[in-house]
């Protein structure tokens, strides 16, 4: 099994997860908060085509999350995962076809190889959902776009051997931005995004010995830096910043594997 960011930011979001049984491999690309065309390049870069891809899972309707996700979708007849609120959030833009399936709090979801387990997180969409992902013998945990911990989200990351998690801000940082006051106070907020010190809790939370790959994700270009994002994860599992992967919003990350 691994897995790897295309790119992670405001700007646009996507993973691919990979499991292999002998000789066949399952990939399912959570998110594509991307344009087709740039989809297509950042895929190539990977080694991957988007006919290599099996299933899609949305996490939220946000653009940099939904994207080309639907075009992706329909283009190549891949089988498309969301929240039934992530659909009506979409409206008229996401008529149901045979290639929509509504994904659900807690319920797995079999592509292949791979079994995905969604999870509710409190942000600021209609019915967000993150996930984690197993091949039955290790697993990874995404959490990105949630703006407080809640017991809920901590049980599905227990025993991951990898945490792709959100570092979206400085707290100072943000403070002392030209955002304004109303902005502000919703990506600090509890149904915003994460902050270093809160993502920091979580990964202490999550630490085990078995825990192989630490990715901080969805960095603010404004209100953070790769070096304030490594150094606070690093710190909560008791490594170095080198230890943490930065998924950035240009090159997200190499191809990370898990086994």
């Amino acid at each position: 099994m691994r897995f790897c960011s295309l790119g992670s930011g405001s700007a646009g979001n996507a993973w691919v997860v990979e499991a292999r049984c002998g000789a066949s491999a399952s990939r399912v690309l959570v998110d594509c908060g991307f344009s087709l065309r740039e989809f297509d390049a950042r895929l190539a870069r990977a080694g991957l085509a988007s006919e290599d891809i099996d299933a899609i899972f949305v996490t939220h309707e946000h653009g940099d999350h939904i994207g080309a996700a639907l075009g992706l979708s329909r283009r190549r007849r891949i089988p498309l995962w969301m929240s039934r609120g992530t659909w009506r959030a979409l409206g008229e833009t996401a008529r149901p076809d045979d290639l929509l399936h509504f994904a659900r709090d807690g319920e797995a979801i079999s592509v292949g190889a791979l079994e995905l387990r969604p999870f509710t997180v409190p942000h600021d969409a209609l019915e967000p959902l993150q996930l984690s992902c197993s091949d039955g013998a290790h697993r990874l945990g995404i959490l990105t776009d949630a703006g407080s911990s809640t017991a809920h989200m901590m049980a599905h990351l227990a025993g991951c051997d990898a945490i792709a998690l959100e570092c979206n801000h400085d707290r100072e940082l943000l403070a002392r931005s030209r955002y304004p006051a109303s902005l502000k106070a919703r990506i600090g907020g509890a149904l915003g995004h994460l902050s270093n010190d809160t993502a920091a809790q979580i990964l202490a939370e999550c630490r085990h010995a078995g825990l192989r790959h630490v990715v901080a994700a969805h960095l603010s270009a404004e209100n953070n830096t790769p070096e304030l994002a490594a150094d606070a994860l690093a710190a909560a599992c008791g490594g170095a910043e080198s230890d943490v992967v930065v998924a950035t919003a240009l090159g997200g990350t190499p191809w990370l594997a898990l086994g």
